[in-house]
């Protein structure tokens, strides 16, 4: 056996180790989320990844406003150290490789991390794992930003600096390029934008002096990425060979990082969401497996973690079931199969080759680009690579409407016989208890009611200082969470330094759509605008905390291509201000686009505020993961109409809107 304790094949060949095997897991409460990962990690799994509730991803505590109908939903809410003790207990985390997948509350999740640990008597310098901690992407596709572009950069620099000194296993940024392809971005653009932003802040790392030269290398090796492979399983090798012999020249080439350890393109995946179907959803296990390839198979770009979806994730949150079903899947490819056993099998291969040449080239005149107009905080402040990311995701989903792009049961072979998986009580999936919120609006305030208040208070005033005089800010935010600050107060704090910000949304520059395929909408709108004696308006609305926009920018974008006059604001909107941008406007139709599951509070509250403002004659449409229960509930509250990704035909839905109107 060798140090893993896994056996030498018979053949005598040395097997490689495996990558770290991680399930993306986290929900209603830490109790809940700690025994998820406490079964997983007895079934084999190899690195915890957490996934947190949308306020604690945006620096909101469980009863703040924005907070309703958001707690618990897609991930764990973690509101102050008494919750992070909880998710971590019986796990030592000395011994264990984790994964945060958080970005604007990153320092605070990781002084949070650190302050149990501290608790457990771990030494912070054996401590490995991983923030993600790429606020820029967080601007282009995801939507959890806090802060403005600049300020934000500069809690990436203090974490990097802080983990480099004390934490020196620890990688303090995973340059996620993973929601730029969920946003639709082409295989080039994610080479391009992931790695621009990679420059953007070791630039910033450099010009802040945190780093002498003789550490920033060595800094330069913690750097790691976190990427996305989609079906197109011979493009995403090549693209994988790409970012790492692109990222190799950056790290010789921009900045003299000599040791080829400290250039070794090192990511994780979570193979493409955004291709699951909710039509025959039990096609997507094949999906997943197919995806999985294109981050194993090629040695020389192989992953060093692996996290899969789960096969029903189209239709809502996974069961512990399906998850481990997931996990399987990676541990039968690495102990069944003899892919560890061989060098790189793509070595030598012209076709591959020849595309990756292609798509190094095209990736570098799109970075030049960047670079020509200032780096990527300005290509994000000029909406530049927004633009390009909705004009992108528009082109793939032309292709899927059009039948171009084949979606087997979704737009090709729809016949199907009824799936047992997704049949039964369940549904299939697992849903979060509407009390969970309660609950934790308890929890928060008998938290608040406990503490040391002078001490919480100093500590705060601590961080402010340290925000305020650019000082890192790692060392204050780990006395805030051992004096019970939660993470509505520590980013309140940092919302009144640094200020809030709301990005480009990329619609109103993106290319326009034309040609016969929209010649039948466009007439149902001017028929329904000639009725109505001027243009049909709609609203498109994001309310909650819910960052996925893709699909809210497409509607936007189509309707404004059918002739429509668009109100589309942007993410994070209170149903309060929904109804009044309605009111203020005089829209015709309302729509609201919500992912994250808090449909139904969220759609309730609007339902209510639209008839008290006594808009009742404007009809509301509903779309995002909603299942068939919610569906007859949300009606029952006087929607119009509800769409799901089934309904992937744009046109129809915008001819829907204009007749409903009419």
């Amino acid at each position: 056996m060798d140090a893993a304790g896994v056996k030498k094949p018979k053949s005598g060949k040395q097997k490689d180790r495996p990558w770290i095997f991680r399930t993306y897991a986290g929900h209603s409460t830490a109790r809940d989320s700690n025994e998820l990962y406490r079964k997983n990690l007895s079934k084999g799994q190899t690195g915890l990844s957490v996934a947190f509730d949308l306020p604690t991803q945006t620096g909101y505590d469980p009863d703040h406003p924005l907070a309703r109908g958001e707690v618990g939903k897609v991930g764990v809410p973690i509101s102050n150290i008494g919750d992070m003790r909880e998710l971590f207990d019986q796990i030592p985390l000395e011994q264990m490789n984790t994964s945060m997948t958080i970005n604007a509350t990153a320092a605070w999740l990781l002084a949070l991390y650190i302050a149990v640990a501290d608790e457990q008597g771990a030494d912070r310098t054996k401590l490995a794992g991983t923030t993600q901690n790429d606020l820029i992407k967080e601007y282009l596709s995801r939507g959890t930003y806090v802060f403005p572009p600049k300020p934000s950069l500069k809690l990436t620099t203090d974490i990097i600096g802080f983990t480099y000194s004390h934490m020196p296993k620890f990688n303090p940024m995973n340059v996620c390029s993973y929601h730029l392809q969920e946003a639709g971005a082409t295989p080039v653009q994610e080479l391009a934008y992931a790695l621009s932003t990679a420059i953007a802040v070791l630039d910033a790392v450099k010009a802040s002096g945190v780093l002498s030269d003789e550490d920033f290398p060595q800094a330069v090796g913690r750097i790691s990425f976190f990427v996305n492979a989609g079906m197109r399983f011979v493009t995403e090798i090549c693209k994988m060979r790409a970012f790492a012999e692109l990222w190799d020249e950056i790290c010789h080439e921009r900045y003299g990082v000599e040791e080829e350890k400290y250039r070794r393109f090192r990511y994780g995946v979570q193979v493409n969401s955004l291709g699951l179907t909710e039509q025959q959803p039990e096609n997507n296990v094949y999906r997943i497996l197919i995806e999985m390839l294109a981050v194993v198979l090629s040695k020389n770009a192989r992953a060093r973690a692996v996290q899969l979806p789960a096969w029903n994730e189209a239709l809502g949150l996974p069961r512990p079931w399906d998850q481990q079903w997931s996990l399987r899947m990676q541990q039968i490819m690495a102990y069944e199969t003899d892919l560890l056993e061989y060098g790189d099998l793509f070595d030598g291969s012209s076709a591959i080759e020849a595309e990756v040449r292609a798509l190094k080239a095209e990736a570098r005149e799109e970075m030049v680009r960047i670079e020509e107009m200032g780096g990527a905080i300005s290509a994000i402040e000029s909406s530049y690579m927004k633009q390009k990311l909705v004009e992108s995701n528009a082109k793939r989903l032309e292709g899927i409407e059009s039948g171009e792009q084949i979606l087997v049961g979704v737009n090709k072979y729809q016949e199907t016989e009824p799936s047992p998986l997704s049949s039964g009580e369940d549904s299939g999936i697992l849903t979060v208890d509407p009390a969970v919120e309660e609950q934790a609006i308890a929890r928060i305030r008998a938290w608040r009611e406990s503490r040391d208040d002078l001490a919480v208070e100093d500590a705060l005033t601590a961080l402010r200082e340290a925000a305020v005089a650019g000082a890192n800010i790692m060392e204050p935010s780990i006395s805030c969470a051992k004096a019970g600050v939660t993470t509505g107060e520590w980013a309140a704090v940092l919302r009144d330094v640094f200020g809030e910000y709301r990005a480009p949304t990329g619609v109103g520059k993106s290319a326009r759509m034309d040609g016969d395929d929209l010649a039948p909408v466009r007439e149902a709108v001017n028929k329904a605008s000639q009725k109505l004696g001027r243009r049909l308006k709609i609203l498109v609305g994001k309310p909650g905390l819910d960052g996925h926009s893709n699909g809210a920018e497409q509607i936007a974008v189509r309707a404004r291509d059918a002739g429509m006059e668009v109100v589309y604001q942007g993410i994070r909107l209170t149903p309060e201000q929904i109804v009044n941008t309605a009111l203020e406007e005089g829209v015709h139709v309302v729509g609201l686009s919500i992912l994250s599951g808090s449909h139904l509070a969220l759609v309730g509250d609007v339902m209510k505020l639209m008839k008290e403002a006594e808009l009742e004659d404007v009809p509301v449409v509903v779309g995002g993961i909603i299942p068939p229960a919610d569906e007859k509930l949300l009606k029952g509250y006087g929607v119009a109409a509800v769409y799901t990704p089934k309904n992937f035909q744009i046109n129809e839905i915008m001819k829907n809107i204009a007749e409903m109107v009419a």
